[in-house]
């Protein structure tokens, strides 16, 4: 099967669309399908079946581009068309499927409306572009075959399929080399903006000063932690991907007080590399992160994220069996039945209603 990947956001950007995007596209390879990916051009040579689309800075969120234009007949012949995001390139992927009568896949990835609030000086302003952007979304969604996103909640009024995105549970497992062998070390790893609310970590490490911090990544909001950073802070630049599986199982406890994720790959990656994970009680941490894997604490309540920390440190889990139910495998085997279903015929697309297969006593 010829399958396209259609998304905005890409190499040489690191998060975890873009791995995600890297983990599939591999995966299904694997397993003999050609996979390609259009992608807003940039600081990145292509590869084999990567299709870079002209694109500019974006002036609104440093790192990522605007893609511009393509002409659909310079694309390859698709059967299938899977789109991971509603921006220029998620429109012009839903224009080539339209045009050549393709059935087409959409994966909600990132709620758009919570970098409006984020990134735009006045909250009126930002509350009335949320209010025109989610209906435009969701009448995009609409469009598409089949729907899927990571949790049962997307806050689109949508029918969905929920299917998390997965982890690489062979890539991520507990290493024999530690980074940290005589020291007790919380850890972050991710993108340094915003959203992710890593200044929250900052005041848990003053509240903690007999504990060390490692804070692992790039981003907008870099320079500021750096300025605002305790003496037990330590802030590194996004690591190799080689070497994250030793940095999770190095730690003692992940922590996160990031309100805008949809899976949150980072806690799950440590998660199987058996360290628990602290972080907010919002979604998607509720339905990711319990008593099995970590815990969570009402987001902007220091006190109950210091004590969530400490707690985390002295209770014992086996985090890696809580996590297994994400593994990329199960997540590919799934992808592959809704290519093939859709496919076969739009008429008989199962719903969400119908998603029994992602349960957690699912047999996939």
């Amino acid at each position: 099967m010829k399958i396209g990947f259609f998304t905005d956001s890409y190499f040489p950007e690191i998060d975890g669309v873009t791995y995600t995007i890297k983990l599939w596209r591999e995966e299904l390879e694997r397993r003999g399908h050609e996979v390609y990916v259009v992608y807003p051009d940039g600081d990145y040579d292509p590869g084999d079946r990567e299709i870079p689309v002209p694109s500019l800075p974006n002036p609104f969120y440093a790192g990522y581009r605007i893609p511009l234009f393509r002409r659909p007949s310079t694309l390859p012949e698709l059967d299938v068309v899977h789109c991971h995001g509603p921006a220029s390139i998620g429109l012009l992927g839903r224009y080539y499927a339209r045009k050549h009568d393709l059935p087409t896949i959409y994966t909600h990835h990132t709620p758009l409306e919570e970098y409006f609030h984020q990134n735009v000086k006045f909250e009126s302003i930002a509350t009335g572009l949320s209010k025109l952007y989610v209906p435009l979304e969701t009448a995009f969604l609409r469009s598409f075959d089949i729907i899927t996103a990571s949790t049962g909640r997307i806050e689109r009024d949508v029918e969905h399929i929920q299917l998390p995105v997965g982890i690489d549970m062979e890539f991520f497992q507990p290493t024999n080399e530690d980074w940290y062998p005589d020291r007790t070390v919380i850890g972050y790893s991710g993108r340094l903006s915003m959203e992710k609310n890593v200044h929250e970590i900052l005041r848990a490490a003053e509240e903690l000063p007999e504990y060390e911090f490692v804070i692992v990544g790039d981003g907008p909001y870099r320079g500021r932690l750096e300025r605002n950073a305790p003496d037990n802070v330590e802030l590194r630049s996004f690591l190799p991907r080689e070497e994250l599986p030793v940095f999770y199982s190095s730690i003692d406890t992940f922590v996160t007080a990031s309100t805008a994720d949809t899976l949150g790959l980072s806690t799950l990656e440590a998660n199987a590399c058996g360290t628990p994970v602290v972080a907010a009680d919002v979604a998607p941490f509720d339905q990711t992160i319990g008593s099995e894997n970590g815990e969570r604490f009402a987001y902007d309540d220091l006190e109950a994220m210091t004590d969530s920390i400490e707690k985390a440190l002295r209770t014992d889990r086996d985090t890696r069996v809580a996590v297994r139910k994400y593994d990329v495998h199960r997540t590919l085997e799934n992808l592959e039945y809704l290519y093939r279903d859709v496919q076969a015929s739009a008429d008989e697309i199962p719903t969400a209603s119908e998603d029994r297969w992602f349960s957690g006593d699912s047999q996939h």
